[in-house]
Parts: structure tokens; sequence; C-alpha cells
């Protein structure tokens, strides 16, 4: 009864913990992971302390980085994992033999005993795997040239678990050196790790297929779980027992089962395992700080954490920069990467072990790897709002702007926005030999447009001298193609009040946007998503068996009704509920319209089945005569509106 006291203490504090942090943090801007680490801090043993055995926990929470590195290696085919090899020997050592030989120096350099210098080097070293991949999981990175490059460097760090860690007993004297190299220890080691690789290899490729394919023939979903959850614990133990990095194991495994048909029923069976354990680490991570060995030496810790952050920043800007890797992702890529990591703890608790290192020491850099990881969220929050625009900014500004129009245009239609709306409409005005003056704000968007041929002139429409010189004056039709609602009405109030001889089609992105337009005299909006949901719509009504020609009919007829609908709605305006009235009202209409024609329908059908005349049935003919009627009438409401009015 006390262990199951103990446990449901730790799980209450645990989750209610997290529960409460990580919404606060969240709504700080600060993100889910820095709620973990707080709430960790918190409960831990310098704050409430309620829980005080954090490496008990964290060896626990552990698990979660191998799940997530399995995870990540099921999203990574062997033919890609091998193209990344370059990445991931050449960038992953230099980030790792730089980083490491560059704080050795500075230790050395300030007086620290080299054996010490060189293990502080080697653990600061190395990143989060957790944090990294963690974070380019919640932002959805993992697939950016940052994210891979990130993946890069974590996986080179996991395969270098075991040169640091038989490095580290070389260390304590040439006695021990002697000793090692005479019984062989250091080649037994690596025929261990290359063969525990090797098993991880050819037994996936021979049984585990074989193996979940029998397991899900039983078709019990609980098995196929533990089946999962055994297959990551087997490999990590595996790895785990040649001194390799679980998560190392764990990818390997992952990364065999890349191309497997059960790849999406593993990942769904492991998410939540992972995503709480990872949760744990975190909090592990929080409650680990010891803030006793900070209180001790807080001259030395303040700059120990800064020092090493800046060395490691140094280094991964280098990298970014040979690997030409965009200004603007630059910053995640070093703030993932600068901080200490979880193996860190274990370089630093060897080294001590071993003697290279003295208790005080061990702890004073053990704290300094988990405030750097503490400090990781806040450093990707001040790199979002400050450092990302600034060289964002910087890039914009070494791009050469493309050039305005130098001279006056003349032909009969302007486009203004040439987006995934604006294109559409140009392209079939060029196929049909209708010139186009076309209009784009977006630097970049008009660099890649012209790079396919299309003469797009750079400048906002929203300017009066821009638009005299696109040949507004003289123009016909003016296309109104621009996405930022805002940007639109303005565009629209403009060209109303100095060219109102120009007949303005316009692209609505919703009903409130095509209502502003409205408001302002357009009448030709094309609201953009209405008729490719009709389409959709009728897609699903032929699916179910309906004709072609009568779901066309029904969706014609329900565009109709909507222009009618809307056109009702335009004069209540700022009237809310009047507005939500009218639309209950005319959907209740269409509904009982309809029902009432598909009673009339098969009522007629059942007549004519038990009539023995062979004449057509009235009410099939008036239906039909009803669906051609409702089309011809919104052709004729597109050509001759009251109040031309085009959602």
């Amino acid at each position: 009864m006390a262990g199951t006291g103990h446990w449901l203490h730790t799980s209450l504090v645990v989750l209610g913990a997290a529960v409460l942090a990580v919404p606060l943090a969240r709504l700080a801007g600060l993100g889910a992971i820095i709620g973990y680490l707080a709430a960790g801090v918190a409960i831990g043993p310098w704050g409430l302390r309620l829980l005080t055995d954090a490496q008990s926990m964290l060896h626990v929470a552990e698990f979660g980085v191998v799940l997530m590195l399995f995870m990540v290696g099921m999203e990574l085919e062997p033919r890609r994992l091998w193209a990344m090899r370059r990445q991931i020997f050449a960038g992953g050592s230099l980030q790792l033999l730089g980083s490491a030989a560059l704080l050795a120096a500075l230790g050395v350099a300030a007086g620290a005993d080299w054996r010490l210098a060189l293990v502080a080097g080697l653990g600061l070293s190395m990143s989060s795997t957790a944090i990294g991949l963690g974070v380019l999981a919640e932002r959805n990175l993992g697939a950016t040239s940052a994210g891979q490059r990130v993946l890069s460097v974590a996986l080179l760090q996991d395969m270098a678990a075991i040169p640091v860690l038989a490095l580290v007993p070389l260390l304590v004297g040439e006695r021990a050196a002697a000793a090692d190299a005479a019984s062989g220890g250091g080649w037994l080691a690596a025929a261990k790790a290359v063969a525990a690789i090797a098993a991880i290899v050819l037994g996936g490729r021979l049984l585990l297929r074989p193996a979940l394919r029998w397991i899900a023939r039983s078709e019990t979903p609980e098995i196929f779980t533990a089946a999962a959850l055994l297959l990551v614990v087997a490999t990590a133990a595996l790895a785990q027992s040649v001194g390799l990095s679980m998560a190392l194991g764990a990818f390997l495994a992952g990364v065999l089962l890349a191309e497997s048909e059960y790849r999406r029923a593993l990942e769904t069976d492991l998410e939540p395992f992972k995503g709480l354990l990872l949760a744990l680490f975190f909090i592990a991570v929080g409650m680990g700080i010891d803030f006793a060995a900070v209180a001790a030496r807080p001259l030395l810790v303040a700059a120990m954490v800064p020092g090493f952050l800046l060395v490691k920043a140094a280094v991964l800007w280098l990298l970014a920069r040979l690997a030409k890797l965009p200004l603007a992702e630059r910053p995640v890529f070093v703030v993932l990467l600068a901080q200490g990591g979880e193996f860190g703890f274990v370089v630093f608790q060897t080294a001590q072990q071993s003697g290279v290192v003295s208790a005080e020491a061990a702890s004073l850099l053990v704290a300094a790897v988990a405030l750097s990881m503490a400090a990781t969220p806040l450093l990707l929050v001040l790199a979002d709002r400050w450092w990302v625009p600034k060289l964002a900014a910087c890039e914009r500004a070494d791009r050469p702007a493309p050039s305005e129009i130098n001279e006056p245009q003349h032909a009969p239609v302007i486009i203004a926005g040439f987006g995934r709306y604006g294109q559409v409409v140009g392209r079939l005005l060029a196929a049909n030999g209708l010139a186009a003056t076309v209009l784009e704000h977006d630097a970049e968007q008009v660099e890649v447009v012209r790079r396919f041929g299309w003469p797009v002139f750079f400048g906002d429409a929203g300017r009066l001298d821009l638009l005299r010189m696109a040949g507004a004056e003289v123009a016909q039709i003016f296309v109104l193609a621009v996405d930022d609602v805002e940007q639109s009405l303005a565009i629209a109030r403009l060209v109303r009040e100095q060219f109102p001889h120009l007949q303005v089609v316009a692209r609505a992105r919703n009903v409130t946007h095509f209502i502003r337009l409205r408001q302002l005299g357009i009448t030709q909006i094309e609201r953009e998503t209405l008729d490719s949901a009709l389409r959709s719509g009728c897609s699903v009504l032929q699916a179910m068996g309906w004709a072609a020609e009568r779901a066309q009919a029904q969706a014609a007829r329900f565009r109709h009704h909507t222009i009618e609908l809307i056109e009702q709605m335009l004069p209540h305006q700022g009237d809310e509920d009047t507005l939500i009235k009218l639309a209950r009202q005319g959907r209740d209409q269409l509904e009982q319209m309809w029902a009432q024609e598909r009673a009339e329908t098969q009522a007629a059908q059942a007549a004519a089945g038990s009539s023995s005349s062979a004449q057509p049935v009235p009410q099939q003919l008036d239906t039909g005569q009803q669906h051609a009627q409702a089309e011809d009438a919104v052709e004729q409401h597109r050509r001759n509106p009251p109040h031309p009015l085009q959602p």
C-alpha cells in the first residue's frame, strides 16, 4: 500500500503541475516546453519540495526521447537517410568537434586542468535531442532546411556517444590507458557496437515485418500496442547493452520500418506515450537543476552558461553559412543546438565516477547544462520577436527589388494581385489572346512568376501614380485579385473614386469581404471558394448515385438561392439578429422546397409505375424544366442583374 500511495502522490503532483503550468506558459506565448520546465522547478527539491527524486524520474522519462527518435526514424526512408549522410557526418562532426575544441581551449586558457577542460568541452558540445526535435515537431519545422540540419547534428551526436564515453576513463592517467589498451577494451566495445547495429539492421529487414504481420492477424489492438512498445524497448536495450545511445538504436529500428505497411499504426499507438514521457522528461530536467551549486558559485555559472552558448552559436552560425541555410531559418538552427543536452549529464556523471572531475565541478557543469536547456524556449521567443524579423529585413534589403512600370501600358485589362487566384484569371485571358497588365506587390512572387515567363510588374496597386502608369485611364476591366482583405478594399475604393469607368471584377475571401465590396458599389464579385465547394458538392451527389445533369442543376439552383439570400441581407448589415434570422429562414425555405419536390417526384414515379400508360411522367418533366429554368435564370442574372451580384 505504501508503494501505491507513493505512485499516486507522484502522479497527482506531476499531472497537476503540468496541467497548471503549460496553459499558463502558452498563454504567455512561451510554449509548452518552458511550462514543463517551470513545473519541474516548482515541484522539485528547490521549489515546493513535493517531489525530490529527480534522477529516478529522469531515467524513466528518457524513454520519451527514445520513442521520439523511433518515430523520427519512421519518417526517414533508408534512401533518404543515405542521402543525408553528408549532412550527418560532415555537418555533425564540424559542430561537435569544433565546439568541443573551442570550449576546451577556453577552459585551458581560463586555468582549468586540460582533462577537466576536455571533458567539459565534449559534454557541453552536445545538444538536447528532446528539446531540438520537440520544438521542430511543435512548430512543424521538421521538413525545413533548418529542421533537417538539426536532425543531422542530433544523429551524429548520438553516434558519438561510444567514443566520448570510452575516452573519459582514459583521461584518468597513463596507467589506466595502458591497461585498457592491453585488454583491448576499446576495440571490444567498438566490435560490440558494430555487432549490435548489424543485429538491429538485419533483424529489422528479416524479422520485424513478418513478426508484426503475425501479431496483426490476432486482431487484438492492445497486443499490437504492446508489441510496438516491446519493439522500441528491445532495440533501445540492445543498443544500451553495448554502450550505444538508446535513442540511436530506436532510431535505426524506426528507419527500417519507414517503408512498412504498419508505419501509421505504430505512430498512432506510440504517439500518446511519447508525448507524456517527453513531458515527464522536461519536468525531471526542471527538478534536477542544482540551485545549491548555482548559489555557491553564481558568478562562475553566470559566465559559463552564456559563454558556452555563444561559443556553440558561433560554430553553428558558421555551419549554417557553409550549408547555405536561408537567413530566416538560421536563428532556429542556432538556438536549438546551442544549448547543452541530456547526454552531457551522462558524460559528467561518468567523468566524476572515473575521478576525472570533482563532484563540485560535475555539479556546476550539470547545472549549466540544465539552465541552458531551460533558457532555450525563452531564447526562441526572443529570436522570433527580434532576431528573425531583422534577418528577414536584411534578406529583403539585399535582394534587388524588381523593376516597376517605367512606361505607360495600354492593355484593356489590369490584374492586381498575381497569386493563386490572379494567375488563373491571367492564364485564361492569355489563352484567349487577351492582353493584361499585371501588378503584384510581393517581390518574391514577382521573381517566381517571371521565371515562368509572365510579364509581371512589381508595385502596390493602391498607388494612384502606378495605376495611371498601368493604363487605368484607358483600360476597360480591372481584376481585383489581391489576397489581403483590407488592401483589397483600399484598392477598390481608389479605383471607384479615380477611375469610375473601369468595370471591376473582384475576388472576395469570404461573405464579409463580399458585402464590404458590394457596399463600395462593386457588382462583379466572385467568392473564391463558392464554385469550388459547389463542384465538390456535385461530386458527392454523383458519388451517391445522382445523375450528373441533376447534380449540376441542383448546384446551379443552390448558387442562385445563395445570390438572392445575400441580396436580401445587404440592407441589414450591422443587425446581427436580423441577419441570423434571414439566414435561417433562407436555409429552411430551400430545404422545405426541395423536400416537397422530392416527395412529388416520388409520388409521380409511383403513379407512373402503377399505370399501364407509357406516357412520360409530367412531374418529372416539370422538375427537369425547373432545373433548366434555374440555370437560365442564373445565367441571365449574371449578365443583366438588377443589382448585378456575383458571389
